[in-house]
């Protein structure tokens, strides 16, 4: 079992920036690829990002973004602390929503919106 806690949602003007991490249980964390996804009110889930698992030098530590956060976003992982992060920068109102922190032991799994596990959320707002 792997239990995730978001934290570091808030209000931030657009054009901000935001820092989300997610802390995680269990002693296997190295071996989860970890992901970011976030749903708007009245929208589906969407995947925002993801970081492989580091085992293996091919796929070690390697990222995947949605294309509406490329080059603003940045996902990083702590495997001595247990814990994923999500740096916002240049924030948008669009980018308003809840997020959720997701691991799965397939990256491929959460880039098609698939997770094993799922955190509870952390409100993300962006004014204008």
């Amino acid at each position: 079992q792997v239990q995730l806690v978001e934290s570091g949602g808030g209000l931030v003007q657009a054009g901000g920036s935001l820092s989300l991490s997610c802390a995680t249980s269990g002693r296997t964390f190295s071996t989860y690829a970890m992901g970011w996804f976030r749903q708007a009110p009245g929208k589906e889930r969407e995947f925002v990002a993801a970081i492989n698992w580091s085992g293996g030098v091919t796929y070690w530590g390697m990222t995947y973004y949605a294309d509406s956060v490329k080059g603003r976003f940045t996902i990083s992982r702590d495997n001595a602390k247990n814990t994923v992060y999500l740096q916002m920068s240049n924030l948008k109102p669009e980018d308003t929503a809840v997020y959720y922190c997701a691991a799965d032991t397939r990256v491929s799994a959460l880039r098609t919106g698939r997770s094993d596990y799922w955190g509870q959320g952390t409100q993300v707002t962006v004014s204008s």
